[in-house]
């Protein structure tokens, strides 16, 4: 009889423990199943979002993202999309947000906004051996641009005083045949992101010779649609403040650019 009770006992522990167990692993798969994905929009544009050897999505803006919606307790999947949709994805619900180097300036009415949480210059550059050193030297001259980017919109729009009449201005769909139009001489110069054109530089070994003078200085945010009603937009700058204050940004950041405080420099936008 106690050795039937002993091994009573022991068959009512086991359950026990294989029942806590169980309903452990179910937690623990509840909180999993329970974690919800953000799809972020962006298109190739290094070094802030590319596909590294392993053809898996990387750069700053995919670092600084994953980080990010990680603490509001997010997963995020890299969304390829065609850049000149953008605006119509995001508001379809097809994408949650936007983030590649996307800069806010004169786009604010247009989407809800977390940012800036970097700075960028929009720069002019051309090849090493051309007479174009200054922005009025661009008047006549052929310029390649990628399509529905702050370059397009400056010379489109010359409300810039500064900004030349150009004799042409070639809008390409993706950013690396702008590059291809300057090396062909199809164009005498591109407009685009000052990183964007060292980014180049370094991965195809090109020498190409950026414009002293800018042609403006923007912040870079995350777009969402008008129509969100989640706070997304307000506890994802919440925490790219905090990211950039604990020394995460500038961490990631300097994996791909020297001096990365200079592109925190968020609040001298402010003060301008």
């Amino acid at each position: 009889m106690k050795i039937k009770k002993v091994i009573s006992a022991c068959l009512v522990l086991t359950c026990l423990v294989t029942g806590l167990s169980g309903c452990r692993k179910t937690d623990q798969e509840s909180d999993t199943a329970e974690r919800s994905v953000i799809k972020l929009g962006s298109d190739s544009y290094p070094p802030y979002n590319y596909l590294n050897e392993d053809g898996v999505p990387t750069g700053i803006d995919v670092e600084l993202a994953t980080e990010a919606f990680g603490r509001m307790g997010y997963d995020v999947e890299i969304v390829n999309i065609d850049w000149e949709k953008k605006q119509e994805l995001v508001e379809n619900g097809d994408i949650d947000c936007i983030m590649s180097c996307f800069s806010m300036e004169g786009r604010l009415d247009d989407y809800k906004w977390a940012g800036p949480y970097m700075v960028s210059n929009q720069v002019v550059a051309v090849n090493e051996n051309s007479d174009i050193y200054t922005l009025s030297d661009l008047e006549g001259k052929t310029l390649a641009v990628q399509s529905t980017t702050k370059p397009e919109g400056i010379f489109l729009k010359r409300t810039d005083s500064r900004i030349p009449k150009l004799g042409n201005l070639i809008s390409l769909e993706h950013r690396d045949l702008i590059y291809t139009f300057l090396g062909k001489g199809y164009a005498d110069a591109v407009g685009a992101h000052e990183e964007s054109v060292i980014q180049y530089m370094k991965d195809y070994d090109v020498k190409l010779r950026i414009l002293d003078e800018p042609l403006m200085t923007v912040g870079i945010g995350v777009a969402f649609s008008k129509n969100e009603t989640r706070d997304l937009p307000e506890k994802l700058e919440q925490i790219l403040d905090e990211m950039r204050e604990d020394g995460t940004s500038a961490k990631i950041i300097g994996k791909y650019l020297d001096d990365p405080e200079k592109y925190l420099e968020v609040d001298q936008l402010e003060e301008e």
